[in-house]
């Protein structure tokens, strides 16, 4: 993948349609998602959990999880972003949108698109195990592990992948591509949105 991407401020259009790589199919992505929602059937059977998806990239996955849970379950979101608007160094966030549910007692699940440094994460879990959950766990579709700045405990990943941007699938690069059914990388080395989202 050579070509860059340029963004023109006046448009909502990429000027420059960047080459993409299909990384994880469709398939692969609703075959893995059935198994990580057995699992999670079988760790919380009789506990009625409550999946908590971080918006906005986890929505997709967050609804195909939940489809895949066959044990009764509640749901609810929280919608977060880094102080700064950039990747947010010391994983501070101010929330958007906290949870409507009382989860103090209950058992709790994470449902979260893709982990990075682990720094935002590791915070928002410090946030909900304040509230004194049961139990708390985290789910992820895509683990960069390898990009890892923090110990974090991560109870399901769908997938580790390496270091490369990655959209599709409710991931975005300025609110591009999260339509698509697959997982794609693509390059977006040297322009402004290469840093644009917190992980």
């Amino acid at each position: 993948m050579t070509d860059k991407i340029t963004i023109d401020e006046n448009d909502t259009t990429l000027v420059h349609s960047p080459p993409m790589r299909v990384l994880i199919s469709e398939e692969q992505i609703q075959t893995r998602t059935h198994e990580m929602g057995q699992q999670i059937d079988a760790d919380f059977k009789d506990e009625n959990p409550v999946l908590i998806g971080l918006l906005k990239g986890s929505f997709i996955f967050m609804a195909d999880l939940c489809r895949a849970i066959s044990i009764p379950h509640h749901i609810d979101f929280m919608a977060i972003a880094a102080y700064g608007g950039g990747t947010a160094p010391s994983g501070a966030v101010r929330l958007l949108k906290d949870l409507n549910v009382n989860i103090t007692g209950r058992s709790v699940l994470i449902v979260e698109d893709i982990i990075d440094s682990g720094l935002t994460m590791a915070y928002i879990r410090r946030l909900l195990l304040a509230r004194q959950p049961k139990r708390l766990a985290i789910a992820t579709l895509l683990d960069k592990r390898s990009r890892r700045q923090t110990e974090l405990p991560i109870e399901y990943v769908g997938f580790e992948i390496g270091a490369g941007f990655v959209v599709g699938y409710g991931l975005d690069l300025a609110e591009r591509y999260r339509h698509l059914p697959h997982i794609a990388e693509l390059d977006v080395t040297g322009t402004a949105e290469e840093s644009t989202r917190s992980e």
